[in-house]
């Protein structure tokens, strides 16, 4: 065990063999030393920020990087291999079978989920790393039920997505600190894969989720720049791919390209996290108030803002923009509402090749054909980098716009109390994504049910019925919705629900929504993983 280094359950242990080996924990060992207290000041700076929001200070492009915009002359590093055309990428959490489902769906990439869309037990984590290092060593193959699992001859590039930087891993600890869930993904990743990758001509490849200002887009190029180093392979082979899915991460897009100029391979449309943020950035503006999620499309004002400016600014310094999430999941037994759910994918897919984006994201093998017939049609090249998109002009009051046609119904708030239960308990049971109502929830769609039904309440909106909406009518369909949530997610246990409610029905009366739903219930899953309470902060 390298000096310093704790593990703190036992939970694993075969793959943890494997893994945690003691060059893999020296090189976190290693990143941690160097950045944790940046990443620390960096997360107390996020604090700072949402107080001077909360104040009545209006978000704006930052004045002291300025010069950054205006100079056209620097351009992103040119795709790496692999990484030209990537007009349809397939995400989801790393267990066997998703990955090589996954790498072999016919989609030009597959970016592996640490993040949102995994319940990060130490389980997950750990066999997660195995299934990708086997994966690329081509030793995956497995048989279940009878059924073989095989790994294709051309399968989708890999691309990687670790935990954002709020995230502590709460299981293993360097001189008595809790590590980043973000260094330990990337970092055992990263050591165990990265030379395996370039042999066999492709590279280590990132997504980075949930940054806020372009200071953590340098610390992950500094974590780039000694990664690199510590293992000996040739600066700037890294690519990483930025998910701008916070409101502040929008006003910074030209900075946070430029401070991972030399590793970056483009910016994506986080739709869903971004209309999380968007409501919790604004959360003491009453103007703010969004009706029905469903209402809140790619096409209302300040969304469509968002994209056109991303879509320009990664065309002008010669890189990726990549679209989003359709949520919609194939529905196998009622083929008209599936062909409904189906063309509600081409709509968006359509928008999103016609308005410039180099591709999309999609959550389901089956809906491959889909997206990549609408991009092969009108994206003949491998990406739309010659799209410059100089007609737009995006102004901070238009990422501000208020303006969002729809109306608060009351099945607005059943659909939101339902995902957010559903979610909650799911995760607590170590499952990061789910169907509900044949659309496909992760994290970030379960945040945008907690936090609507927070701002709901603390603005007293009124439903189109004119009912205004109170902690004790929440409280209301939380309990008529409570007994159905195990037939719309079969696996949630009823400890796991209680949980759940208990936590929704709190967070709706709270001054201000917590920062995420994640790090709240994380002490659910360390507890569970056998860790005694002292290294981890716990609300239990």
């Amino acid at each position: 065990m390298a000096p310093g280094v704790q593990i703190h359950t036992k939970d694993n242990q075969l793959a943890q063999v494997d893994i945690l080996t003691d060059g893999a924990l020296s090189f976190l060992a290693a990143l941690h030393r160097t950045f944790e207290s940046t990443r620390h000041n960096l997360l107390i700076a996020r604090d700072v920020a949402q107080r001077r929001f909360d104040s009545g200070v209006p978000l704006d492009f930052p004045p002291e990087t300025a010069h950054i915009r205006a100079e056209p002359s620097w351009h992103c590093a040119p795709p790496a291999p692999g990484l030209q055309d990537r007009r349809v990428e397939i995400t989801g959490p790393t267990d066997r079978k998703m990955v090589i489902n996954a790498l072999n769906s016919g989609a030009k990439t597959f970016m592996a989920d640490f993040e949102d869309s995994s319940a990060p037990t130490f389980a997950n984590m750990i066999n997660g790393q195995v299934n990708l290092r086997d994966a690329i060593k081509r030793q995956i193959d497995f048989e279940s039920g009878g059924k073989q699992y095989k790994l294709s001859a051309n399968p989708a590039v890999l691309i990687v997505r670790p935990r954002g930087w709020h995230l502590d891993e709460t299981r293993v600890t360097v001189d008595n600190t809790p590590v980043s869930g973000s260094l330990f993904d990337f970092g055992l990743y990263f050591y165990h894969n990265a030379r395996e990758l370039i042999k066999g001509g492709s590279g280590p490849y990132f997504y980075l989720p949930k940054m806020e200002h372009y200071l953590e887009a340098r610390l992950w190029n500094d974590v780039f720049l000694f990664s690199q180093s510590y293992i000996g392979i040739p600066h700037n082979t890294i690519r990483a791919t930025v998910l701008i899915e916070t409101l502040p991460a929008a006003f910074q897009m030209e900075e946070i390209l430029f401070e991972l100029r030399n590793h970056s391979a483009g910016l994506n449309c986080g739709r869903w996290d971004y209309i999380f943020s968007a409501i919790k950035k604004r959360r003491a503006d009453r103007s703010a108030v969004l009706p029905d999620r469903k209402d809140v499309t790619m096409t209302v004002p300040f969304m469509d803002s968002y994209v056109r400016l991303l879509i320009q600014t990664c065309h002008r310094r010669k890189v990726a923009a990549m679209g989003g999430m359709s949520a919609q999941i194939p529905i196998k037994d009622d083929l008209q509402a599936n062909e409904v759910a189906m063309d509600k994918v081409r709509e968006d897919k359509l928008r999103e090749v016609t308005a410039g984006h180099d591709g999309t994201w999609i959550a389901h093998p089956l809906i491959n054909h889909i997206a990549r017939k609408v991009f092969d049609e009108n994206m003949l090249g491998p990406n739309q980098y010659h799209v410059r998109r100089e007609d737009v002009k995006v102004a901070a009051a238009d990422l501000l716009s208020a303006s969002v046609p729809g109306k608060i119904t009351e099945d607005g708030i059943r659909s939101n109390v339902s995902v957010a239960l559903a979610y909650c308990a799911a995760w607590i049971g170590g499952n990061g994504c789910i169907p509900v109502n044949y659309l496909m929830e992760d994290a970030a769609t379960a945040e945008i049910a907690r936090v609507q039904l927070w701002q709901w309440v603390k603005y007293s909106a009124r439903i189109d019925t004119g009912v205004e909406i109170t902690t004790q009518y929440v409280d209301r369909i939380i309990a008529e919705q409570t007994p159905g949530i195990k037939k719309i997610a079969p696996g949630v246990k009823d400890n796991h629900l209680k949980i759940a409610t208990k936590y929704l029905m709190g967070q709706i009366r709270q001054q201000w929504p917590s920062e995420f739903l994640t790090s709240d219930l994380m002490p659910y899953l360390t507890k569970a993983d056998g860790v005694e309470e002292k290294w981890y902060r716990s609300s239990l």
